[in-house]
């Protein structure tokens, strides 16, 4: 083969000790509340939904007695709400009592009481405790669903640990596990003891019983498969070294799942989840916790030389039923093992063989193969393997390289047709380079196939998206089947593994308890003929109905970017939506300001800033209100570069609307239109009844603040762009429907909010406080004339693995906001995690049963589990809140790590699929409880603020200011800010 060469503390104490700052925007005379909302004090609160609520009547929603505080009665410090603070009375959930100490004292000026709060916060995960489960939810429809867990009998043998040193280290986790299967097969029988151990692929490895020794070293000769010389394989010399760690402690994890013990035993699930991966890891390709192979279903094409292989993921689980397997059917993108000028043809779309490469070509082809493992074809039986460094400039035909010290040149062409007889018959086409900077050597595209078992993980492209989605997308019905079928091949009862450790796995899947929560009731305004609407099957419609708080639009533009709309049109569709917007509730003026201006896409900006100072003009000064924007269907980099000009530099609500929705004008598009337009103009589409006749326990009784956080990280392969956080708080009370959102940006795959709370010193004003917690609460301040006094927390996309860490952080977070606030100012804090990257699903026990699915064949909306399948100690619960539309339902796993505000399971599952049916951009219940949903909208839209140029050197940015020099101390490039009015709506819907 031809070479060349080529030349802070990881401790979070929270102690409140509040300090009064110069700037207290708590501390300021309140504004009189809107409405003079307050509680009801001369009706009680049922705290139990009813589980068939009945039609409300018509005169349901006035507010009689209420008798609430108006809040022209605040002082210069804002009390909180006279009752005794709860959380004196009783032990807080989630805390222990050495943990908390609350004292309540009358410390205000009226001698009303302040509830004052030094807290000792645990300083790390071993001191903290989740919230201990405070029960079963009962209400609701009682019925049984199916889960894809099954039963794993705990072994009663001991399980133990040894260290394994490889020498010469071993990168591979592959070659670890050949060295290793080679040592189990030369001495199970003589030095193991006829222990046939389990083995992690790295340091790990785990018996059933002691093996003979405490330490022993073995000399393994192993063949190098990849050896290219013909005749007999080289063999390599490792020296292994097995030395006794510990004992897996198999009575902690029977108290564990007995109730008896709060703490996991975290060693002794890994060993048993390792043992029963054993045996799928030698027969499939491992990818995480699942397995693939083409063997289990025929791969399908994804095109541009990728193919989706099925596979299914497994693992071990504690709960209140003991041990589980979950196990469930997935699938993932593979490259397709082609030769490589058919996957070039593929990737490229057209055909390699009789033209040259442009350059475009041949980088699109340098970055699909870079890392790629291929294998040569051009010496037979020899399928010598390498991986792809890069790809060269030049064509085969021009490549030479030195064969001796003196410098004498050989050609690529003329070195193959010697060396191996093969002749190179496409020599216009560019070579492999495989190998090391340093040394790089030639392969010829012709000679090369792509190894099979190679995943990718890079972003796939819409198409690509669209056909693994129709590979993946199984009836429930058929996903059920699919699952006990790869449960029955993996054949866990003849597992050698499995019967090693004594472990027994049930075929059957597990039969839960579950229930159906009632739907609640919705209010809509009193002008339309339908009030309010109890939603079937977690659906309903706007017929009839007009929105509760339409906003008005008086003052809107449209620019048309579609070269193929014409202006009759444009105008046309204007026209239909406005009339749409009328007939929903709003205040619509069907004439824009300024005549439709067409423009052409590359021109986004020099447009939008057109459209805006001609629109101010005619305005003399005014805001335009709303701008429309009609896109073409494939848009590119329009929509961000749009959204970003819009709501970062000219303070724009922006509705763009897609060309095939403008020439096709369908009602139930415009009626979803209309309510997305709603919201983003400060309106309110629906309430719940219960909200707004005080009814929502834990919610109603005093003003309630909800946020809504997550972070989205980069896509695989981006190494240097940042990651985007977003929180989101509700801004009214009772209704907790409206939500302002901010965005910052921080470091590559930081999963911690940064921004939650921060300091900074300004030469004036010295230490000043900020970050989005605090800056939302003071929003919600002066939206509603009332601070809250209870915080709940809705935090997405945090894996269990990162639970405490989170929890310690963000709630130090949001105590240390609180505090800066106003002294003493600590209102109780419910923090649940949402997941949706799980893998348990639930079935119909009966699939014939039409009464037990909707449409799609999926449990009904409102089905909660909270029993058996579910934690064996802390609170959690599966709540599957959506109606399915096509494929299988995923429910929503919720996790109270921390509660000081004593909710019950029914207080928390109620009010979380309640709130479901609260998401503002259709008439439909989501998967996922809003502010979740809306924070993860606005960390996907903040996306679009990095400038291309940004984006592309991977800098990061947040959504408020900040200084060169702070950016240089995180690393993080700011984010532009967002204009003030576009942060005080619900901009991303």
């Amino acid at each position: 083969m031809p070479v060349r060469q080529m030349k802070e503390s990881s401790e979070q104490h929270l102690v409140i000790k509040p300090q009064i700052h110069s700037m207290n925007p708590f501390q300021k005379t309140p504004k009189t509340a809107q409405n003079g909302k307050g509680p009801p004090r001369q009706e009680p609160h049922n705290t139990t939904a009813e589980q068939h609520p009945s039609p409300p009547s018509r005169n349901r929603g006035r507010r009689r007695g209420r008798g609430g505080r108006k809040s022209d009665q605040g002082d210069s410090v804002m009390r909180p709400t006279s009752r005794p603070c709860t959380i004196a009375h009783k032990p807080v959930a989630g805390h222990s009592v050495e943990t908390l100490s609350t004292e309540i004292s009358s410390g205000s000026s009226d001698g009303g009481h302040v509830c004052e709060m030094e807290m000792a916060f645990p300083s790390s995960s071993k001191a903290l405790r989740f919230a201990p489960r405070p029960g079963y939810g009962q209400v609701g429809t009682k019925c049984i669903v199916k889960a894809n867990h099954f039963f794993a009998e705990l072994p009663d043998k001991d399980l133990n640990q040894y260290d394994v040193t490889i020498i010469p280290e071993v990168v591979s986790k592959s070659m670890s596990r050949a060295i290793m299967a080679e040592l189990v097969k030369l001495y199970r029988e003589s030095d193991l003891g006829m222990r046939l151990p389990a083995y992690d692929g790295r340091k790990s490895l785990y018996t059933a019983g002691e093996l003979p020794f405490a330490a022993k070293e073995f000399n393994i000769k192993l063949a190098d498969e990849d050896d290219g010389i013909s005749g007999p394989k080289r063999e390599r010399e490792y020296k292994v070294v097995i030395k006794f760690v510990a004992r897996a402690d198999l009575h902690h994890l029977g108290q564990f799942l007995a109730g008896k013990r709060a703490d996991a035993p975290q060693e002794a699930l890994q060993i048993l989840d390792i043992v029963l991966r054993e045996l799928s890891t030698k027969r499939y390709c491992p990818v995480g916790r699942s397995f693939f192979s083409p063997d289990i279903r025929r791969p399908q094409r994804l095109g541009e030389g990728l193919e989706s292989w099925c596979g299914f993921y497994q693992s071990i689980r504690p709960t209140q039923m003991g041990l589980s397997l979950n196990i469930d059917m997935s699938s993932a993108a593979f490259i397709e093992p082609l030769p490589v000028v058919e996957f070039a043809a593929q990737l490229l779309g057209k055909d390699v063989l009789s033209r040259p490469l442009s350059d475009s070509d041949r980088v699109k082809i340098k970055k699909a193969l870079r890392g790629v493992k291929v294998e040569v074809t051009h010496r037979g039986n020899v399928r010598r393997k390498y991986r792809v460094s890069g790809l060269t400039s030049q064509p085969t035909r021009e490549l030479v390289f030195p064969v001796d010290d003196k410098s004498t040149m050989k050609s690529v062409v003329e070195y193959f047709q010697e060396m191996y007889g093969f002749t190179i018959q496409h020599s216009h086409l560019p070579c492999l380079q495989v190998g090391n900077q340093k040394k790089a050597n030639y392969l010829p595209m012709e000679a090369c196939k792509i190894v099979e078992g190679q995943r990718y993980t890079k972003r796939l492209n819409e198409r690509q998206i669209t056909a693994l989605l129709k590979v993946t997308c199984q009836r429930p019905r058929d996903r059920e089947n699919d699952i006990l079928q790869t449960v029955q091949h993996n054949a866990y009862d003849q597992d050698a593994y499995a019967k090693e450790f004594g472990i027994k796995i049930s075929e059957k899947l597990a039969s839960v308890e579950a229930r159906i929560l009632p739907a609640p009731w919705l209010k809509y305004h009193d002008t339309g003929k339908e009030k309010d609407c109890l939603p079937q099957v977690g659906q309903w419609n706007m017929m009839n109905k007009k929105m509760i708080n339409g906003s008005t639009v008086n003052r809107w533009a449209c620019i048309n970017f579609s070269r193929s709309v014409q202006e009759s049109v444009a105008r046309g569709f204007c026209n239909e939506l406005a009339q749409m917007c009328q007939i929903s509730g709003m205040e619509f003026n069907t004439e824009p300001v300024i005549p439709i201006y067409t423009a052409k896409p590359e021109q986004v900006e020099k447009a939008l800033k057109h459209v805006y100072h001609a629109s101010m003009n005619k305005l003399k000064g005014k805001e335009l209100e709303l701008l429309l924007a009609i896109l073409p269907d494939s848009n590119g980099s329009l929509y961000g570069d749009l959204k970003r000009i819009c709501e970062t530099d000219l303070g724009l609500i922006s509705q763009c609307c897609l060309t095939k929705h403008v020439f096709k004008i369908n009602k139930q598009y415009l009626a979803n239109v209309a309510l997305k337009i709603n919201v983003k103009m400060g309106g309110r589409n629906t309430v719940l009844l219960d909200a707004i006749s005080w009814k929502i326990p834990l919610v109603s009784d005093i003003p309630t603040i909800i946020f809504g956080a997550d972070v989205t990280h980069p896509e695989n392969g981006e190494d240097s762009s940042p990651s985007i956080a977003a929180v989101v708080a509700s801004q009214d009370w009772p209704e907790v429907t409206k939500y302002a959102g901010l965005v910052c940006a921080q470091a590559h795959r930081q999963e911690l909010i940064q921004d939650l709370y921060k300091t900074w010193h300004d030469p004036v004003r010295g230490t000043v406080s900020g970050g989005m917690i605090r800056d939302l609460l003071i929003s919600f301040r002066k939206a509603t004339g009332q601070k809250p006094l209870r915080i709940i927390f809705y935090r997405d996309g945090v894996s269990e693995g990162q639970f405490y860490q989170v929890l310690l952080y963000e709630l130090d977070a949001i105590r240390k906001a609180c505090a800066s606030l106003e002294p003493n100012y600590q209102p109780p804090v419910t923090f649940v995690v949402v997941q949706k990257r799980h893998h348990t699903r639930l079935f119909a026990n009966n699939h014939k049963d039409r009464s037990s699915t909707d449409k799609s064949g999926n449990i009904l909306p409102g089905t909660v589990v909270d029993s058996k399948i579910c934690h064996p100690t802390e609170f959690d619960f599966y709540l599957c809140s959506h109606a399915g539309i096509q494929g299988t339902s995923r429910p929503a796993h919720y996790h109270v790590l921390w509660d000081e505000n004593n909710f019950t399971a029914d207080g928390i599952q109620s009010l979380t699929n309640n709130l479901c049916y609260t998401y503002a951009r259709c008439t439909r219940s989501v998967s996922v409880v809003p502010p979740a949903y809306y924070a993860h909208l606005a960390a996907f839209r903040a996306r679009f603020y990095m400038e291309p140029d940004v984006q592309d050197n991977g800098g990061v940015c947040q959504a408020s200011a900040r200084t060169t020099r702070e950016m240089g101390e995180s690393g993080v490039r700011p984010l532009p800010a967002l204009k003030e009015n576009v942060k005080r709506v619900m901009f991303y819907c």
